[in-house]
C-alpha cells in the first residue's frame, strides 16, 4: 500500500539533487543486453553512475565556428556499412523484431511493476529512502505496462532522466531492445557515455568526434549489443545514418526518448528544423514502441503542438505530465537598465561578496570574451565559455567550476542545459534572452542543491539591437528560397554541395544551411553524399508559418520587456516567469514567491552611479582588438568569373591588423556602432574615438612606410578623416586609395563568403600616384577602412597591393564586425 500511495511517492530536495547530479553508489556494475533479462537492482546500479549527468542537454545556441571567419571544417561522413552490419544470420536481410512487452493490467501486477521501479530508483541514487514522484511513476507506467507515448515537461531538476533510465532498465530486463535518445547537442555526453562503460553499461553515440569509432559502433548495434544511443537530430538526416542505421533503429528500439521536445515544435524558442524530422522517424516505429517527451520549457501552445507531433496528429493519445515550475531556492532580481562600464562595475563588487560559484551569461561572444578580460583584471578568477570555445578546452572549463577552481563562466548560451552543478550559487545576465523561456530555462542552472541561490538580470541597452540582429537570421524571403532550387535543378544530376550553392545565393553558409534543412524536412531536397538534391521543385512556400514564429518570437521578446518593468508589491517575478510558462499549478497573478526582490525586497547592492563606474569605464574604453587576415579562398569561385582557389599565399595575404573595437561588444563597441550607423550622417571621427585611434596607434607602434585609403561611397568624410588622421599620428604620406571601379555601388554585408569576395572583386580599384607606384617595391603599407565584416576588402586590396610590389600590407579599421 505505501508503494502505490501518492502520500509516499515523493523525493526529497536533497535526493533528487543527488538523482539529477550523480551520488551513485561505487563497485555498481551490470551487463544490459538485448534479450537477456537481468535484476533490476544490479541493472540500476551499474546506471547509477552515469544517469544524472545524461539529462538537459543544451540546445545549439550558435555554430561552433564562424563560416565567415574560419575554414569550415570537413564533411564528415561515414562510409555506408556493409550489407553483413545488419544481417541477423546468414540470407537475412532485416533482424529479427523483438515481440511486444506485455505487462498484465491487474492491480496486483501494477503494484509489483511500481515495486521494482522503486528498487531501480534506489539503486539509481544510491539512497534506501527514495521513492518516485507521482507523475514519474505515471510516466514510467505508461511507457513500460502500456506502452503509451508521454510527453512530460517538469522544470529543471524533477528528475526526467530518472523515468527514461529506470523505464529503460525495466524494458531491457524483459528483453526490449535499446533505447534511443535523440538529443540537440552530443558535446556534453563524453562524460556519461565513459561512465556508462566503467559500469559495463553499453552506451554510445555517433557524432562527427568519434568518426574512427563508426564502423565497430554500427557493428555492435547490428549485433544488439548497444543498450543506449544517443544521436542528435541533425544525425537523423545524415544519408547513410538514414538508410542504413535508422530502420533497423527503429524496428528494434525499445524506448525513444526525445529530449528537450519543444525544438520539435514551430513555436519552441530554438529553431531547429531537424527536430521536425523526429516526426517522420515516430510514424514508422512498430505499433507499441513506446515514446517519451521531456522538455523544461514549454508552455501550454507548445505542448500542445509537441503532442500531436509525438501522435501524428492525434495529441489527445498522448499523455501529458506538466508540473509545478515553481523553483524554492531561487530568488530573484532586475537590476535598472545601464550601460556596459555602471554593470560591469557592479558585476566586479557583487563578485567579491557573494559566497560560491556561478555563471555570467551575455548576449555574444564578444561581450562574453570582454567581460572575463576585465574580472581577470579585477583580481577574478573567471574564463569565457563561448560557442567558439575548443571543445577540449570546454571540458576544462566544466571541471573547473565544478569543482569550484573558478569564481564564475562567463558564457553565451553554449553553456546551458547539460551542465549540472548541484550547488550553483548564482545565475546573472548581463543583457536578457529575448523571451521569459529562455531566461528560465539558463535560471534553472542554479540552486539545484542548495537552500538559496541568486538570479540577477541586469538588462543593457544594447539588447533589442541584439534580438533583432538575431532575428534578421530567420527563414529567409521566398525568392531566395527559389533561387537555391533553381541552382539545384541546373546542377548536375540536380545535386550540389553547399560551397557550390554559396556561389549561386547571396546567404551566408549558415543561413544557407539551416534553410537548406528547412527544405529537407519539407521535402523540397534532399540531402545526399556530396551535398543536396533537389526533390520537388513545386514545394510552396509556407509564409504563414515564418510570420506565425516571427509574430510568436515578437510577443516573447515583449513578454521579456514586461518581466524587466515588473515594479511594486503586488508583482512577483517568479510568478510572472510561471505564467508565461503556463505554469498549471499557479491559478492567477496573486500568487507569490516570497523570495524575489518584489516580495520581499532588494537583495543585491544596486548599481554605482556612473562617477562610482568611471574607472571601469577607462579600462573598457581601451582600445584595440586583432583583425585576423583571411587564409582560404572560398570554393567554387572560378564558376563565377573569379579566378580565385584554394589557400591564399603567404605572399598575397595581409599581415594581422587592429580595429578599435568589435561593434558587438562593450566599452568602445557603441562609440564605433554609432559612428558607423547608416542613421547617422557622415562626418570627421568623434573627438573620442580619435583619442582611441591615437591610443591604439601608439601601443601598437606599426612600423610602415605609408596608407592606403579604402574609399566609401556611404561614408566618405570619415574615412578621409580617419585615414589623413593615421598617417599624420605616425608621420607617413597618404601615398593612394582604392576606389570603387566605374562607380558601382557598395554590395551587400550579409552575403555568403563566395558572393560577397565577387562583389568586391568586380568594384575594388586601386589609385596610386606614378611616383608612388615605382616607390611602392619593398615599403610596407598600413590598409585604411571604416570596417570590416567578411574581411574580403581587406584581403583583396591587401593582395592588389602584395601584388603591385608592397613588402607587406596590415590593415587598420574603426569597427570589426
Amino acid at each position: 500500500d505505501a508503494l502505490v500511495s501518492d502520500a509516499e511517492v515523493t523525493v526529497s530536495d536533497s535526493t533528487q539533487s543527488v538523482l539529477e547530479t550523480g551520488g551513485a553508489p561505487e563497485g555498481g556494475r551490470g551487463c544490459l543486453r538485448k534479450q537477456r533479462p537481468v535484476d533490476s537492482e544490479t541493472a540500476m546500479s551499474a546506471l547509477a553512475a552515469t544517469v544524472a549527468t545524461m539529462t538537459d542537454l543544451p540546445p545549439l545556441d550558435e555554430p561552433p565556428y564562424d563560416p565567415e571567419y574560419d575554414d569550415a571544417p570537413p564533411d564528415l561522413e561515414f562510409a555506408a556499412p556493409r550489407s553483413a552490419d545488419f544481417a541477423s544470420g546468414p540470407g537475412t536481410s532485416s533482424p529479427p523484431i523483438p515481440a511486444a512487452v506485455s505487462v498484465d493490467a491487474s492491480g496486483e501486477d501494477r503494484a509489483a511493476l511500481r515495486a521494482e521501479a522503486e528498487v531501480a530508483l534506489r539503486a539509481l541514487v544510491g539512497r534506501a529512502d527514495a521513492a518516485l514522484r507521482a507523475d514519474q511513476w505515471r510516466a514510467i507506467e505508461a511507457l513500460v505496462a502500456e506502452h503509451r507515448r508521454a510527453l512530460v515537461v517538469q522544470r529543471t531538476g524533477w528528475g526526467k532522466s530518472a523515468v527514461y533510465f529506470v523505464a529503460t532498465t525495466l524494458l531491457r530486463a524483459r528483453g526490449a531492445g535499446p533505447t534511443v535518445i535523440v538529443s540537440p547537442l552530443l558535446a556534453l555526453m563524453r562524460d556519461q557515455v565513459a561512465a556508462a562503460s566503467r559500469a559495463g553499461i553499453k552506451a554510445v553515440t555517433i557524432n562527427s568526434a568519434n568518426v574512427t569509432e563508426w564502423d565497430e559502433i554500427h557493428d555492435q548495434i547490428a549485433a544488439g549489443e548497444v543498450d543506449v544511443l544517443l544521436c542528435s537530430p541533425e544525425r537523423l538526416n545524415n544519408p547513410a545514418f538514414r538508410s542504413e542505421v535508422l530502420p533497423r533503429l527503429a524496428a528494434t528500439a525499445g524506448l525513444v526518448v526525445v529530449d528537450e521536445a519543444h525544438c520539435v515544435s514551430d513555436w519552441g524558442h530554438d529553431f531547429r528544423p531537424d527536430y521536425r524530422r523526429i516526426r517522420t522517424l515516430l510514424a514508422t516505429l512498430p505499433a507499441g514502441t513506446p515514446v517519451l517527451a521531456t522538455t523544461a520549457t514549454a508552455n501550454a501552445r507548445v505542448s500542445q503542438d509537441v503532442a500531436e507531433q509525438l501522435q501524428v496528429g492525434d495529441a489527445s493519445q498522448v499523455l501529458v505530465l506538466r508540473g509545478s515550475l515553481d523553483r524554492a531556492s531561487l530568488r530573484l532580481a532586475v537590476l535598472p537598465q545601464a550601460d556596459a562600464a555602471v554593470r560591469l562595475a557592479w558585476l566586479t563588487d557583487y563578485l567579491a561578496q557573494v559566497s560560491g560559484s556561478g555563471i555570467v551569461y551575455c548576449l555574444t561572444v564578444a561581450m562574453a570574451e570582454e567581460v572575463a578580460t576585465q574580472l581577470r583584471a579585477a583580481g577574478h578568477e573567471v574564463a569565457a565559455y563561448t560557442g567558439r570555445t575548443d571543445p577540449t578546452e570546454r571540458e576544462s572549463l566544466e571541471a573547473d567550476l565544478l569543482n569550484n577552481r573558478v569564481k564564475a563562466l562567463v558564457a553565451t548560451s553554449a553553456l546551458g542545459m547539460g551542465f549540472d552543478k548541484p550547488d550553483l550559487a548564482f545565475v546573472v545576465h548581463l543583457g536578457a534572452p529575448s523571451s521569459p523561456i529562455a531566461y528560465y530555462q539558463q535560471i534553472g542552472r542554479a540552486g539545484r542543491g542548495v537552500d538559496r541561490a541568486d538570479v540577477v538580470l541586469a538588462p543593457g541597452p544594447e539588447d533589442r539591437a541584439i534580438w533583432d540582429y538575431f532575428g534578421s537570421l530567420a527563414f529567409p524571403p521566398e525568392e531566395t528560397v527559389r533561387e537555391v532550387l533553381a541552382a539545384l535543378a541546373s546542377s548536375p544530376e540536380r545535386t550540389a554541395s553547399t560551397a557550390r550553392l554559396e556561389t549561386a545565393v547571396d546567404l551566408r553558409r549558415s543561413r544557407l544551411e539551416m534553410m537548406l534543412s528547412v527544405l529537407d524536412v519539407d521535402g523540397a531536397v534532399e540531402k545526399v553524399r556530396g551535398g543536396w538534391r533537389v526533390v520537388d521543385q513545386n514545394w510552396s512556400y509556407d509564409s504563414e508559418r515564418y510570420a506565425r514564429v516571427a509574430a510568436a518570437r515578437a510577443s516573447e521578446q515583449e513578454a521579456m520587456i514586461g518581466y524587466e518593468r515588473l515594479t511594486g508589491a503586488d508583482s512577483c517575478r517568479l510568478g510572472y516567469l510561471r505564467q508565461q510558462l503556463d505554469d498549471p499549478e499557479i491559478a492567477d497573478s496573486t500568487w507569490r514567491c516570497g523570495r524575489c526582490d518584489l516580495c520581499a525586497g532588494a537583495f543585491v547592492a544596486a548599481l554605482p552611479d556612473s562617477a562610482e563606474a568611471e574607472d571601469m569605464r577607462v579600462r573598457i574604453a581601451r582600445a584595440g582588438v586583432d583583425v585576423v587576415p583571411r587564409r582560404q579562398w572560398p570554393s567554387g569561385m572560378p564558376s563565377i568569373g573569379v579566378t580565385l582557389a584554394g589557400r591564399i599565399s603567404v605572399e598575397e595575404r595581409s599581415e594581422a591588423g587592429q580595429a578599435v573595437a568589435r561593434m558587438d561588444g562593450i566599452g568602445l563597441s557603441a562609440a564605433v556602432r554609432d559612428a558607423l550607423a547608416e542613421s547617422n550622417p557622415d562626418g570627421p571621427v568623434s573627438a573620442d574615438l580619435r583619442s582611441a585611434v591615437r591610443g591604439v596607434l601608439e601601443r601598437w607602434a606599426p612600423a610602415v612606410d605609408g596608407v592606403v585609403l579604402i574609399n566609401s561611397q556611404t561614408r566618405p568624410q570619415l574615412t578621409d578623416h580617419l585615414g589623413r588622421g593615421v598617417a599624420s599620428i605616425l608621420g607617413v604620406p597618404v601615398v593612394g586609395r582604392f576606389t570603387a571601379r566605374d562607380e558601382l555601388p557598395p554590395g551587400r554585408h550579409d552575403l555568403n563568403s563566395a558572393q560577397r569576395l565577387a562583389v568586391v572583386n568586380r568594384r575594388l580599384h586601386l589609385e596610386l600616384a606614378p611616383a608612388a607606384q615605382a616607390g611602392l617595391p619593398g615599403k610596407s603599407i598600413l590598409l585604411v577602412d571604416d570596417y570590416t565584416d567578411s574581411g574580403w576588402t581587406l584581403t583583396l586590396a591587401a593582395r592588389e597591393l602584395r601584388l603591385a610590389g608592397a613588402r607587406t600590407v596590415t590593415p587598420f579599421v574603426l569597427g570589426l564586425r
